[in-house]
């Protein structure tokens, strides 16, 4: 069996651990590897934009945004983690746009920006225009801009390896085992850190805004190694999923102008949220919707209320949410310039995972709360705690680029200090064993 040495390996090509490799690219030996091609990653599906109190249209700070963050979570967010988020946010957003990231733009040239969920000014007072956005997106966009620096610094990537085990002994990580997808061999990487970028695992639900891919396997893998899972509890359903896919409709409908109408026709979020409305936070947004259905007012008494786009009117829609206009049209059938949009909650984003600090560091959690030297982790898969119990629209694509910079950065510095740690003895030997159960059990349910 082969054996792989580099430096740094990331498991995870979306934007997190793109821009993790990024940062490592040229100082140290490191690899991406991942399960799909890294232009195909999750973070591609982000839509809505990026918050960053940059106040280009209207008046904004961070401190507004830090609080916006902490409510938002429930107060159950770890504030200094949060102040991080905030307060670097407009230097990540000018560092993304000197990469080539395409923002969208004012008529003056600056970075457009559009109201979003639970962000308002001079906390809580009404919504403010904090949302950077590339259309309808943007996602897409800074994910494309992030591994165009992979293939500029010539980063070594493994598209289509699947990480199937981790080698932690003695609270060290001492690489990983590997299954090549194209050839079905196993690997050995030997390597001095690990970062972890897997994303979430929404697939666990029926209906759900992710991709086939997002089964959750980083978490699975840390969990098996020893490492405790943070704040389980708190997955986030988002209001506006297209009905029975699940696929979603980004919270910049409702940012642009769109409402949400049940049965009777009525704009039925005056009554959950008057000041807010339709941007409230995304799980009073979702329960208001739940209620709804859940008392008989869903349309013609079935599971979804409608999104009512209409008075925004042809070119706007066209101009500001192309792709939601697109989505529609090919599961639905319906062109939402002229009608109504059937929508549903749809299960989005994890606020939990592995437990780690503001520098990416994965700790053991608990009373004894320790370092698992040599192990990194940010995005989805990551739980700094910044999210509490409920994330606030556009702190994903923030959270991923602040703080995967900065666990890129620290993996790179530990990595820096530390010699290759012996391997286990026969470090893939009970991987391989698995496998070859799963593959060759003479009877019971098939793999």
């Amino acid at each position: 069996m082969s054996v792989i040495k580099h430096d740094v390996v990331i498991i995870g090509a979306g934007l997190a651990g793109s821009l993790a490799a990024a940062q490592l690219a040229g100082k140290y030996d490191v690899a991406v590897l991942a399960k799909c091609y890294p232009a195909q990653s999750h973070s591609c599906a982000a839509q809505g934009g990026i918050a960053a109190a940059l106040g280009n249209l209207e008046e904004d700070n961070e401190h507004w945004h830090w609080f916006d963050t902490v409510k938002g979570g429930d107060y159950l967010v770890d504030q200094d983690a949060a102040k991080i988020l905030a307060y670097e946010a407009p230097e990540m957003i000018y560092e993304m746009e000197h990469m080539g990231c395409p923002f969208s733009r004012t008529a003056e040239g600056k970075i457009a920006q559009r109201k979003f969920g639970g962000h308002t000014r001079n906390y809580g007072e009404k919504p403010v225009l904090r949302a950077c956005f590339s259309a309808d997106r943007t996602g897409h966009a800074l994910l494309h801009t992030a591994f165009e620096q992979l293939v500029k610094h010539g980063v070594h990537v493994y598209p289509e390896w699947y990480c199937v085990d981790l080698l932690v002994e003695d609270g060290v990580c001492r690489g990983l085992v590997a299954w090549n997808m194209r050839d079905s061999e196993l690997h050995v990487f030997h390597t001095k850190a690990v970062m972890f970028a897997t994303g979430g695992g929404g697939q666990a639900f029926l209906i759900t805004s992710n991709a086939f891919a997002n089964t959750g396997d980083g978490l699975v893998v840390a969990y098996n190694a020893g490492v405790p899972l943070q704040d389980m509890e708190f997955f986030q359903f988002h209001p506006t999923g297209i009905w029975k896919r699940g696929i979603l409709l980004t919270e910049g409908c409702r940012g642009e102008g769109g409402t949400l109408v049940n049965d009777k026709g009525e704009r039925f979020m005056e009554k959950y949220s008057p000041k807010l409305m339709e941007l409230a936070p995304r799980d009073l947004v979702t329960r208001s919707i739940t209620t709804e259905i859940l008392e008989g007012r869903g349309i013609g008494g079935r599971d979804y209320v409608y999104l009512d786009m209409r008075h925004l009117g042809a070119k706007k829609i066209m101009e500001r949410l192309p792709d939601v206009h697109s989505f529609i049209m090919t599961y639905l059938g319906i062109d939402c310039i002229d009608k109504p949009v059937p929508i549903q909650p749809t299960a989005h984003y994890m606020m939990g995972g592995i437990p780690c600090d503001v520098h990416g560091q994965v700790k053991t959690g608990g009373a004894k709360d320790k370092d698992v030297a040599g192990f990194f982790a940010a995005g989805e898969c990551s739980c700094v705690s910044v999210h509490g119990a409920n994330r606030l629209g556009t702190n994903s694509l923030l959270d991923i680029v602040v703080f995967g910079k900065r666990a890129g950065v620290h993996a790179g510095e530990y990595a820096a200090g530390a010699g290759h740690p012996e391997l286990p003895e026969d470090p893939a030997g009970a991987v391989a064993r698995m496998l070859e159960d799963l593959a060759g059990h003479p009877e019971g349910e098939r793999a």
